[in-house]
């Protein structure tokens, strides 16, 4: 078959470890025979970041707002003992947060389901999809370790000059103390993006803060989502037969363990990292879920939910066989033809990858799949693939419906 032509190149982010190894298989295998792939390219492997002083994550975050569509591969945030294995300049910030604090994103997160799957939660019929706000909280937090005695304040010096203090606490002794924030524009733009997203899925949202406890800083968020509600989308969700709530984020938790699915749950920086990998892992593996950062003007980037793999990477590099699940990667790839073909109007990008998301689901479904899914599956007599054979047989699949 003619290879499908592309009109305006993805961003492409290249990552780390096990990851960027499948990144090359699926290209190689599911995406290149049969796509004029048009990218701008980024290497964003740790090396490379620290190479180039972190400026290539800077650079691929303004591409991604240049061109509206990127696909990004899981990368390494680093720690103490990445510091010493890669010999880093400094300790890098996660490339995700740069990238999110760049494009004033929220993260929407969803289980991706197949039959022989089914989730723990028995009653979850539909996907619940995580919204993660994706600037501040303890991402963007300062810390200090307190060495012993003596008096924590929270200071706040206005351009005028006024000040505002408070007392945080009269220490008796060592300990910590950090300080977080978050601005009303971020915060609004993360309540404009859920209720939009909501709309355009046609799905119920639900927010959950803990204001109770949290009587300013999370109180602030409940305030401004149902200020942007009333003020924007509250005629709009009532004509489509949608209901927005806020509820208690340990409320929501309850909630959440007996409902059916099928709706949106929007949670501040923190709660969503939690929540969605509780639900990805509720519904079977973290390499089942898909990821999407979505701005307020309408820019997308896709990645794969997971991690780097660093223990089958080891593996890989030892020589050793694996069986990686690389289906939210896969997923990842999907997401961003798509939304390419739908932005340029070219309707066989899209169909490519619906295509390829159903080769994908059916050769789980047939009982072909990695090692994590056959741990869990329902199916009998099932055949675990290594890592290149699991996507040599999504090809196959791939290229009957073609």
């Amino acid at each position: 078959m003619e290879k499908i032509k592309m009109v305006t190149p993805l961003v492409e982010m290249d990552g780390d470890e096990m990851t960027r190894i499948l990144w090359k298989m699926i290209k190689d295998e599911l995406i290149l025979p049969f796509i004029d792939l048009k990218t701008k390219y980024y290497d964003l492997g740790l090396k490379h970041r620290n190479d180039t002083d972190d400026q290539v994550t800077i650079d691929s975050a303004e591409a991604t707002k240049k061109y509206g569509v990127a696909v990004k591969c899981a990368t390494i945030t680093p720690n103490a003992a990445r510091m010493d294995e890669y010999n880093l300049k400094e300790m890098w910030k996660s490339p995700n947060g740069t990238i999110r604090a760049a494009l004033d994103g929220t993260v929407f997160r969803a289980p991706i389901q197949v039959k022989g799957i089914e989730p723990c939660v028995k009653n979850w019929e539909k996907p619940i999809t995580l919204a993660r706000h994706a600037y501040g909280d303890v991402y963007k937090n300062t810390e200090i370790k307190v060495p012993g005695a003596g008096r924590a304040e929270l200071v706040f010096t206005g351009e005028d000059g006024q000040e505002i203090r408070q007392v945080i606490h009269e220490f008796t002794g060592s300990g910590v103390i950090q300080g977080i924030h978050n601005t009303d524009k971020s915060i609004g733009s993360f309540a404009k993006a859920c209720f939009t997203y909501a709309l355009g899925t046609k799905q119920d949202l639900w927010f959950a803060t803990k204001d109770t406890i949290s009587k300013v800083y999370d109180h602030n968020f409940k305030d401004i989502f149902q200020e942007i509600y009333d003020k924007e989308f509250k005629d709009k969700f009532e004509a489509a037969g949608l209901e927005y709530f806020y509820t208690l984020i340990d409320d929501a938790v309850a909630r959440v363990m007996k409902a059916k699915g099928g709706f949106i749950w929007a949670c501040k920086n923190y709660d969503g990292d939690v929540m969605s990998d509780m639900v990805s892992s509720a519904c079977g593996s973290l390499a089942m879920m898909t990821s999407v950062l979505v701005s307020p003007d309408g820019i997308y980037e896709y990645e794969a939910a997971h991690g780097t793999v660093q223990r089958h990477y080891y593996k890989h590099l030892a020589g050793e066989e694996t069986s990686t699940n690389s289906v939210a990667t896969i997923f990842a790839w999907t997401g961003a033809l798509r939304k390419r073909g739908e932005l340029d109007n070219i309707k066989e990008l899209m169909e490519f990858a619906d295509k390829l998301e159903k080769a994908t689901l059916g050769t789980i479904e047939s009982g072909n799949m990695t090692k994590d899914l056959a741990l869990i599956t329902s199916l009998k007599d099932v055949n675990v693939l290594n890592s290149g054979d699991f996507i040599k047989a999504i090809r196959a699949n791939l290229e009957k419906s073609l």
